[in-house]
């Protein structure tokens, strides 16, 4: 009973900035690690940034200077805060989040997906 819902994303320019928004509700008790992945067309889910409960980050080396991951806790909240985006970040980002229910229960659940287009 946990949902995560995606905003943000949309079509920017080479160049541009974009800032992912990821709301975490239902039975939550506590959010260990929440993460961004994505998905290009014709490729693999990858990982683009995690962070833990702690403020821990973790970028893939393609993000690495140009992408800030960041979270709000009392929201239950994660930010992905692109900046410099490339025509290769194009892809359906999607919220990842695990933790434990009210019942000390580990939950892992994924977003639907919020679509990111960089082009000119």
């Amino acid at each position: 009973q946990v949902q995560l819902v995606e905003s943000g994303g949309g079509l920017v320019q080479p160049g541009g900035s974009l800032r992912l928004s990821c709301a975490a509700s239902g039975s939550i008790f506590s959010i260990n690690a929440m993460g961004w992945y994505r998905q290009a067309p014709g490729k693999q889910r990858e990982l683009v940034a995690t962070i833990t409960s702690g403020g821990s980050t973790n970028y893939a080396d393609s993000v690495k200077g140009r992408f800030t991951i960041s979270r709000h806790n009392a929201k239950n909240t994660t930010y992905l805060l692109m900046n410099s985006l490339e025509p290769e970040d194009t892809a359906v980002y999607y919220c990842n989040a695990d933790g434990k229910n009210t019942r000390g229960y580990r939950w892992d659940y994924w977003g639907k997906g919020t679509l990111v287009t960089v082009s000119s």
